[in-house]
């Protein structure tokens, strides 16, 4: 079979090797897209501090189950599928308190070991999530990154009846903003540098936008949720800008979860956290049930995944891929990589 293997940054190799069998504990996936995500682009730019190379990239996935290990009962050949990413040690405390997806030891599938960047990929059985029939391969390869959205707006408890402000409209921005209203929020306002962004946002059905840089963000906020200002502010750019924007226009006693991945170390403005009680929270990954409720919402119509995917490529043109990502900068939302 064939395996796409970054061998140093920048540079993708294709490798042909032997098929893989599954273990008695695991299913064996036929891979059928494969999502490509900001800490990809980290990897393939060698600015990822937790790779090492070569590495076999792939997390966000969809694929069918091909083969069937002998105590892997409940599964059936054809069955579509996702996986959870994860593989953690089962434990330490994190692991025992259940929070497994903040191991202490913690390895993620196409960062610190292989991903399925490759026409066949064992996975162990307790990761494996069942997709609905009617789901389309592309939707289902959005899971995972659904999931990120769902969790880090879980980690701040109930959102139902909320205002809800989302800083960053790129992939993981939108989706939140979209979970956010699937979840119950009563309000849902976005912002972006790039109007393109913007609308993409504005066409799945998020009515509030604002275009960062040219219209002033607090007076939005007081015009859009009223003295009120918002309940709940989504930082989802990892940026020194928007997390001091977040700090800064903060109501007293709300909460700010930090989704963004942070390139640099920001300076945050600890003396406003304090004076006004705000809630500062951080969001990693997800667990199985943030998957559960990620294809709930996408098989019932409630968030649409399908406008944020941008283009796809083939297997065999996975580098072309990356480099559309850099030429097409803003324009570049979600990417697929098709296998079939």
């Amino acid at each position: 079979m064939k395996q796409a293997v970054m061998v140093e940054p920048g540079r993708i190799e294709y490798r042909d090797v032997e098929k893989p069998a599954p273990g008695a504990d695991s299913v064996l996936v036929r891979i059928r897209r494969i999502g490509i995500c900001g800490s990809d682009i980290h990897v393939y730019h060698g600015k990822h501090p937790y790779t090492s190379y070569p590495v076999v990239q792939g997390h966000e996935i969809s694929g069918v189950i091909d083969e069937i290990g002998s105590r892997s009962t409940g599964f059936e050949k054809g069955q579509a599928v996702t996986f959870l990413p994860q593989i953690s040690c089962g434990r330490c405390y994190p692991c025992t308190h259940g929070m497994y997806h903040i191991c202490n030891s913690l390895r993620v599938m196409g960062f610190q070991v292989n991903g399925a960047a490759q026409e066949f990929f064992p996975v162990p059985k307790n990761l494996i999530v069942p997709l609905p029939d009617s789901m389309s391969p592309e939707q289902g390869a959005m899971v995972e990154p659904t999931a990120v959205a769902v969790h880090a707006l879980r980690r701040s408890g109930d959102i139902k009846g909320k205002t809800v402000l989302v800083l960053g409209a790129g992939p993981i921005g939108n989706l939140v903003a979209q979970c956010a209203h699937g979840l119950g929020a009563s309000s849902v306002m976005i912002t972006d540098l790039s109007d393109f962004r913007l609308q993409i946002a504005r066409d799945c059905g998020i009515e509030h936008t604002v275009l960062a840089g040219r219209q002033n963000l607090d007076e939005a906020i007081s015009k859009i949720f009223g003295e009120n200002r918002s309940d709940l502010i989504m930082e989802c750019v990892g940026a020194q800008s928007t997390i001091s924007d977040a700090v800064s226009s903060a109501r007293k006693g709300s909460t700010i979860v930090v989704v963004g991945v942070f390139g640099e170390k920001p300076v945050v403005d600890v003396g406003l956290i304090q004076d006004r009680e705000l809630s500062l929270v951080g969001t990693l990954m997800y667990q199985r049930k943030d998957y559960e409720k990620a294809i709930d919402l996408i098989s019932k119509n409630h968030i649409n995944v399908d406008k944020l995917i941008t283009d796809k490529y083939p297997f065999t043109k996975y580098s072309d891929a990356y480099s559309y990502i850099d030429g097409a900068k803003d324009k570049a939302m979600k990417i697929m990589i098709t296998l079939d």
